[in-house]
């Protein structure tokens, strides 16, 4: 082995075992739903006032089959809202990326198929909340529901 790739190496194992999981937990939880999360206040007045450009945006651009332009709206809307909290309170953690993975397969098939870069990172995140959950930093943990 090369002293390069034994220096490489050893940076790696001091690395794994000094980043706490629940750090990068915590980390993908807060980024993941930040940006879902200000997306959604795009489309609110207030608290939680949907805007009429909103409603205009979900029956124009937006167009998802099966589903009512003013149902989709309100549900995203919501969504963006909820789903972002929970994740970074680290409450039904898996469940919030669950949803917020779905609504990201939702954006890409139906309404920006050429985003798809984006879309993966935000997929990778998600996966990673969906499989690792929310880490000892976050009410399911204290709660015991992790």
């Amino acid at each position: 082995m090369t002293p390069l790739a034994r220096r490489y190496g050893e940076v790696s194992d001091w690395l794994i075992h000094r980043t706490p999981e629940s750090l990068l937990l915590l980390i993908a939880r807060v980024s993941i739903a930040a940006i879902f999360f200000l997306s959604g206040r795009t489309k609110v007045e207030g608290v939680l006032t949907i805007t009429p450009s909103t409603f205009e945006l979900f029956d124009t651009e937006y167009q998802l089959p099966l589903v009512p332009s003013d149902i989709a709206a309100y549900a995203a809307t919501y969504s963006e809202h909820l789903f972002p909290i929970l994740l970074v309170l680290g409450l039904l953690t898996r469940p919030a990326a669950a949803a917020l993975l779905g609504m990201t397969a939702v954006i890409e098939i139906f309404v920006y198929p050429d985003a798809w870069p984006t879309h993966l990172t935000w997929a990778a995140l998600l996966l990673f909340l969906i499989v690792r959950g929310s880490g000892k930093w976050a009410l399911d943990r204290m709660l015991r529901l992790d």
